[in-house]
């Protein structure tokens, strides 16, 4: 559980509710000289007209319009006030929650998604909209419903029954359309989660001719969303046309039984005009719930996925800050099962290199070798045993202490969107000549300087407009980047052609020649010729570990002798 990110929502929150009493404040003041506008209506009929005194007009005038004009620089502030809040959970949150989502990716194998930032900047519309300001509003309902009842109760009457048929329409817009909304917003988040996935797999989709069978998928998901937003929609129409015929009979209502009263002399037209401005106001946030509900349902929603989510947040390690490792590796039988699996994908594995060791993993495809790769990098946490790294169990060495010691090109390689010497320099602006010897080392170099601005070119998102052995050599100047003492290169060689791979031999024979730690992983025995021990994973174990070419040597006669046996028959 991600004790930390947990506290973070609940600070964030408190200190939210902290600001909200200044917001309260200023409703409070704001709602006050709502009174302003009743009282100038009751003052013009009842007396300025019959003493028909321009001084005492002008007077009244000029102080309603001054009070009119705080009320309105005031609820400026007060909105803008709301936006600041609703920022600034949305920034004290984010990173921390971008950071857990990437780390429940990384230890627990579940699919990265980007629906908790998306439930933040739905919490964050929600505070900073107006839709929170009928909530603020409505406990000031019952105060000018008892100014109403002041000016004759039977206006108050209509008013308070008015107030509490439009409660209940509200009570019912909430219980007919959670659901539909709930699903909606199921829906629409796995719809747009396949549509991601599809723009990530575009070249397999359309090679294999699956576009149409995916657009079916796709569409029945965002059918189901559309559906679900119709649905709601549609019976929150019925209920906000309902509340406003209402509102506007109230108001005939309330303007009818008062020319009724006034008629009768039990009272005046003053009070009449009064008591309709008056029911307007206090009715006001009813109605305007009404019209905002959906937006508070989804912001609820939103909110109740957070509480869920961050639980499942690995808690990220937080120490004291080590030197810069030698580059000592020690595997102390670990075990390794992928989360709800039933078979370990590694076993008892157990080795120890020393600083500067070029170690080349080998085996079959699904045998564990980029599992072990991420588990010496700490990437993945073992079920069982320890990986160590000069010692200290790098499952509890902070990842932004440990990883500039660190170098690593995955299987998958992507860029992200930014310069190239962003990219390279691990999304900072990076010292200018450490960018160009990592690039050099890569054989990247010219590569760079031919594109349209060199350094400063900015790549699409993945790298699009890079081939795949350029993004290849681009992320491994990435990986070399900072001279680190440890460095894992998985199928390094993927996507290189001649003069890529040429490359690659020579920054391991920079990397070694540095003394730095190096982990290769491949299938291919021949790429392991510039290795100082191999290591052959079988069966989830190791079948072999030891010097190159007393490793190397029984695979190659064995490989040969398989070639010989095929060619007979």
């Amino acid at each position: 559980m991600s004790l930390t990110t947990q506290k973070q929502l609940e600070n964030t929150l408190g200190q939210c509710k902290k600001a909200l009493v200044f917001v309260i404040a200023f409703s409070f003041v704001i709602n006050i000289l709502v009174l302003c506008l009743p009282i100038y209506m009751l003052q013009i009929y009842d007396r300025v007209i019959s003493s028909r005194s321009i001084d005492t007009l002008l007077l009244l005038s000029m102080i309603t319009i001054f009070a009119l004009l705080t009320m309105a620089v005031l609820e400026n502030i007060r909105t803008r006030l709301m936006v600041r809040i609703g920022a600034w959970f949305d920034e004290s949150l984010s990173p921390d929650i971008l950071s857990g989502s990437i780390a429940l990716q990384l230890r627990q194998g579940l699919s990265a998604s980007v629906q908790s930032l998306r439930d933040i900047a739905a919490i964050r519309a929600f505070i900073g909209g107006n839709a929170i300001i009928p909530a603020l509003d409505a406990p000031w309902t019952p105060v000018f419903l008892g100014f109403v009842f002041l000016l004759h109760p039977i206006l108050g009457i209509i008013a308070t029954v008015g107030a509490l048929i439009l409660f209940a329409i509200a009570i019912i817009n909430d219980m007919s359309t959670r659901q539909a909304h709930k699903k909606a917003n199921e829906a629409s988040i796995m719809a747009m989660q396949q549509a991601e996935s599809a723009a990530r797999n575009a070249d397999a989709i359309e090679a294999m001719g699956i576009m149409p069978n995916f657009i079916k998928s796709w569409t029945a998901l965002n059918n189901d969303s559309i559906q679900g937003q119709v649905t709601a929609n549609s019976k929150g129409a019925l209920l906000t046309a309902s509340s406003k015929f209402i509102r506007m009979l109230l108001q005939i209502s309330m303007l009818g039984v008062g020319a009724y009263l006034v008629i009768e002399n039990e009272m005046t037209a003053g009070a009449m005009i009064a008591g309709s401005i008056l029911m307007a106001r206090a009715l006001a946030p009813v109605e305007q719930s009404i019209s905002a509900w959906g937006t508070a349902i989804s912001a609820r929603q939103s909110y109740q996925r957070l509480k869920e989510q961050i639980p499942a947040f690995p808690e990220r390690a937080k120490s004291m800050p080590l030197p810069k490792p030698k580059g000592l590796i020690s595997v102390e039988k670990v075990t390794y099962f992928h989360p709800g699996g039933a078979e370990p994908v590694l076993h008892g594995i157990n080795f120890k290199l020393e600083p500067g060791e070029a170690l080349g993993i080998i085996g079959p495809s699904g045998t564990g070798k980029s599992t072990l790769a991420r588990l010496m990098l700490g990437n993945l946490t073992p079920t069982a045993g320890t990986v160590r790294l000069d010692n200290m169990d790098v499952a509890k060495w902070d990842p932004d202490d440990l990883g500039p010691h660190c170098g690593y090109l995955p299987q998958d390689v992507e860029l992200f969107p930014g310069t190239l010497r962003q990219n390279i320099a691990r999304m900072s602006e990076g010292d200018p000549d450490m960018v160009i010897h990592a690039a050099k080392l890569a054989g990247c170099h010219e590569l760079i300087l031919r594109q349209p601005k060199g350094y400063d070119t900015v790549v699409g998102e993945r790298g699009l407009g890079l081939s795949g052995g350029e993004r290849q050599r681009i992320a491994l100047a990435r990986a070399l980047y900072g001279d680190p003492s440890l460095i894992v290169l998985d199928e390094a060689n993927a996507n290189l052609d001649g003069v890529g791979e040429a490359a690659l031999q020579r920054a391991i024979a920079y990397l070694k020649s540095r003394k730095a730690t190096i982990i290769l992983v491949g299938h291919r025995p021949s790429m392991m010729q510039s290795m100082d021990k191999l290591l052959v994973l079988q069966d989830a174990q190791i079948r072999a570990f030891g010097e190159r070419d007393e490793v190397l040597k029984p695979l190659l006669e064995q490989s040969a002798a398989i070639a010989q046996k095929g060619g007979q028959k």
